[in-house]
């Protein structure tokens, strides 16, 4: 059977009333891993060879952006910094090296130096607080703010160095405040403008309502400013989020692998290809994304949830019976496209993986039948018997031992049962 017409088999509410794309510019992808990703407390600093891996990686998936970290730090960030930045020159990547840097000359610096030693550009993201609660901690004014955010941005780009402005925790800031702000970075030269939902505050609602407002402002001044999203996760819409705010006029996006980051974490870059992807979006080879998911967990020391999106154990396992038999009838079909999508929204071999089928004391005895078949023994009704008996006796999913010992132990039955029929028919001397 040939590939299974999509429209045929699969009504798909997720466009019905779709009248355009999620963004009509092309979308650009800022990985934040080895800054933002790794403030994490529960994850480690990675190996510099590691960090290469993981920016070769990165590009292998059509990542634009990566911030390779914040020099400003010490000197072990310091070279860090210049390592990555020498291997994109070196290996010639595709991807852009950006680093962070406070709004202080003390950051900036640094970033200038290995931009020049590394003999790449090096965007600098300057960022400083903007909401109230902030200022208020802070015991900042609003012309402070101004002053070091304009001394800041003149830094960079009297150094030639592209220069975004990052507000931080933007999406609880007044309008009065940002259109100050915002306005004076445009005159200072800062070619884009980051909007932080530093804490994880925003919904649907907040994130089109401040993407639109500050659109308008920028229309407003005439400029032709880009707009950055930097979400994070702490009431779990930040993919949600992010997906909006390319809807209500940004282009590029910021990420980390598996979503890793402070307190509950950053948007989850993985999630977020893998749902433009799926929405056509995008055209990304994401081949090598379950990968970098893994590679960087372990580079991290970050354990992947079982139940995570692509990357973890269990996104493509089923030991239910009910869904077991539909998905072994549709591979009895020859149909892969089928057999991908019949109980389950996400396409494994898109992302090199596959349909997993194990069993469980909630398995049929379709599972034991098909577990025997793809490892090479025959189903015969005995054996497939004694291994679901056992299967209802237990509270957990067979290990691959265990079922190897059930079959082990049923030959062995098998053979003493022949050794009795024979003994029994033999002639007596």
């Amino acid at each position: 059977m040939g590939q299974t017409p999509r429209d045929e088999y699969i009504y798909d509410w997720n466009s019905a009333e779709k009248k355009h794309a999620v963004s009509a510019a092309p979308i650009y992808f800022f990985d934040e891993t080895l800054r933002d990703g790794i403030q994490s407390p529960s994850v480690r600093d990675p190996k510099i060879e590691d960090k290469i891996q993981m920016v070769h990686l990165l590009d292998s998936l059509g990542v634009h952006h990566v911030d390779i970290g914040l020099p400003g730090a010490g000197p072990r960030a310091v070279e860090d910094c210049y390592r990555l930045a020498r291997e994109i020159v070196d290996d010639r990547l595709k991807i852009r090296p950006a680093c962070a840097a406070r709004t202080h000359p003390n950051d900036i610096k640094p970033i200038i130096e290995v931009s020049q030693r590394a003999g790449i550009p090096i965007e600098v993201m300057t960022f400083i607080g903007s909401s109230p609660i902030r200022l208020y901690a802070e015991e900042w004014t609003l012309e402070l703010m101004l002053e070091r955010s304009a001394a800041a941005i003149d830094l960079a780009v009297k150094a030639g160095l592209p220069c975004t402005y990052v507000t931080e925790d933007t999406t609880r800031a007044h309008p009065t405040a940002l259109d100050q702000l915002f306005r004076s970075a445009i005159d200072h030269g800062a070619y884009r403008l980051c909007l932080c939902d530093t804490v994880g505050h925003s919904t649907p609602d907040g994130v089109f309502a401040l993407v639109r407002w500050v659109r308008d402002l920028i229309r407003a001044v005439g400029s032709d400013t880009q707009l950055d999203w930097h979400g994070h996760n702490d009431r779990g819409l930040a993919v949600t989020n992010a997906i909006h705010a390319l809807e209500a006029g940004v282009n590029r996006v910021h990420g980390t692998a598996l979503g890793v980051g402070e307190r509950v974490g950053n948007t989850a870059l993985d999630q977020l290809l893998l749902n433009l992807k799926l929405l056509g979006e995008i055209d990304n080879d994401l081949e090598h994304l379950v990968e970098f998911c893994e590679f960087s967990a372990a580079a991290m020391g970050w354990e992947i949830p079982k139940n995570y999106p692509l990357a973890g154990a269990d996104a493509f396992r089923t030991a239910t019976g009910v869904h077991a038999a539909a998905v072994i009838k549709a591979m009895k079909k020859g149909d892969a496209w089928l057999a991908d999508r019949i109980y389950s929204g996400v396409p494994a071999g898109l992302f090199g993986k596959k349909q997993t089928i194990e069993i469980g004391f909630m398995s049929g005895k379709a599972n034991v039948q098909y577990w025997l078949q793809s490892h090479g023994r025959e189903p015969d009704p005995a054996l497939v018997d004694h291994v679901f008996e056992l299967a209802k006796k237990t509270d957990h999913i067979l290990t691959t031992a265990e079922i190897e010992a059930a079959i082990a132990e049923h030959d062995r039955a098998q053979r003493s049962d022949a050794g009795s029929a024979a003994q029994v028919g033999a002639p007596r001397k």
